[in-house]
């Protein structure tokens, strides 16, 4: 297992550019499927999920070819498999998003349990709502791994093809939007989408199956009409920029008091997020024309009190709210700051675990329940052995290293590689010390 020996307190200061938004291509390597013609994907981030995601759809016949500069070629003429590699897909959650193409181009799938962040309970019902809307079957099975351990696998089967359907969503899922408008595309006829979600990548999916051919109606609301096709033309798309890589960043550069530019940024897609980093105090500078948010350097930062003086509330919610995979990363820079605020985290049970071991460099937090964390600011963080427990906890970590006095070693950095591409090194460029071992 790889590590990063990070020595904290160091100066930082110079531009780090943002990449493609992961998120978002990780549903369109799934929708590439749709098509037997060459489908190009631009500004893709090379990092373990896509690379995880790009495995599972050459198992299942589609060829990929790479660039050296983000571009990437995917052509799946034929189905070959229609069940998902077990190891691959017990990496990362987004696998479920290749059950919809499956069922559109073969009219069945095998899809073991997904994996992905350990952050709480990540129910699955919602997808298989959509599924059985639109035409599919569900049977649940217990299968045997290669290991001898049982696992659970979900058998869907179209027997009698996809039919256009009125989809409402038990919860604005974001993946479970993915699938509906993937099988949607396939299903000939009108489908609707009630309580979809509209983030970002979600309108990104939107637009690329758009330019295959299937008509999309109501893009960037909760409520999605589909005009489902069964000719599916080549495309070509633009990975937008990864918003939440760049309030990474942010919080980088307001924890460790440095002065950073952020350059390929789309601030149409911050605006809730730079208002929630100014009630912690960070101020930014944004240039939409040049796409760049410039961070100056030992900001004082200070929490804003509520109006009578009350203690403020930061919470994440569905978009255009505060993003949940922010919480970490602001919960972090909330130990720099002058004040008390509570963060409530509503969606996922288990995100705020990884606060023990900001507590173990020095921070004061107290946990109240699953949900919910005071923290008491300034707090002077120290080096510390920690392990990243996911994705956005290992960045939030690898911030609280990089500002602690003295020598950090974070553990299962596989983690914090699933969606940050080639950090250790864009991070050295700016002046840090660390090294990946």
């Amino acid at each position: 297992m790889a590590q990063f020996i990070v020595e904290g307190k160091k100066k930082l200061q110079g531009t780090i550019s943002v990449t493609g938004n992961k998120n978002e291509v990780l549903p369109l390597i799934a929708a590439s499927l749709l098509s037997r013609e060459k489908v190009l994907l631009y500004n893709v981030p090379d990092i373990i999920d896509v690379r995880t995601m790009l495995s599972i759809a050459g198992h299942l016949g589609s060829k990929a070819e790479h660039a050296n500069n983000g571009i990437i070629t995917l052509n799946t003429p034929v189905i070959e498999n229609t069940e998902l590699p077990l190891e691959l897909s017990s990496q990362i959650r987004a696998s479920i998003l290749f059950a919809s193409a499956l069922l559109a181009r073969a009219g069945k799938a095998c899809i073991p349990q997904p994996g992905g962040d350990a952050i709480g309970r990540r129910r699955l019902d919602s997808h298989f709502l959509v599924f059985e809307r639109l035409g599919a079957r569900l049977e649940v099975q217990r299968k045997s791994a290669s290991d001898g351990t049982q696992i659970t696998a979900y058998d869907l089967n179209a027997p009698d093809g996809l039919r256009a359907g009125d989809i409402y969503l038990d919860e604005a899922s974001v993946t479970a939007t993915e699938n509906a408008l993937i099988l949607a595309s396939a299903a000939n006829g009108k489908s609707i989408i009630a309580n979809a979600a509209s983030e970002p990548h979600v309108q990104g999916l939107c637009h690329f199956l758009g330019q295959m051919g299937v008509k999309i109606q109501g893009i960037g609301s909760n409520v999605l009409t589909v005009h489902g096709t069964d000719q599916f033309a080549p495309a070509d798309h633009v990975t937008g920029s990864d918003y939440i890589e760049a309030a990474s960043f942010i919080g980088l550069a307001a924890a460790t008091k440095s002065e950073i530019t952020i350059s390929n940024i789309d601030a149409r897609s911050m605006r809730m997020i730079l208002f929630q980093f100014e009630r912690i105090g960070v101020a930014v500078e944004v240039d939409r024309r040049k796409r760049r948010i410039y961070v100056p350097e030992k900001q004082p930062l200070c929490i804003k009190k509520d109006l009578g003086g009350a203690i403020p509330k930061i919470e994440d919610s569905p978009w255009p709210g505060f993003p949940a995979d922010l919480i970490s990363i602001l919960l972090v820079v909330a130990t720099q700051s002058e004040g008390t605020c509570l963060i409530h985290e509503k969606m996922f049970e288990a995100r705020l675990f990884f606060v023990d071991k900001l507590q173990g460099m020095g921070a004061q937090i107290v946990l109240c329940d699953p949900h919910r964390a005071v923290i008491v600011g300034p707090s002077p963080l120290y080096g510390a052995p920690i392990s990243s427990p996911d994705i956005r906890a290992g960045m939030a970590l690898l911030i609280a290293a990089l500002a602690a006095e003295g020598r950090s070693t974070i553990q299962n950095i596989e983690q914090i590689d699933r969606g940050y591409h080639n950090i250790d090194t864009r991070l050295r460029n700016l002046g840090a010390s660390i090294q990946r071992m």
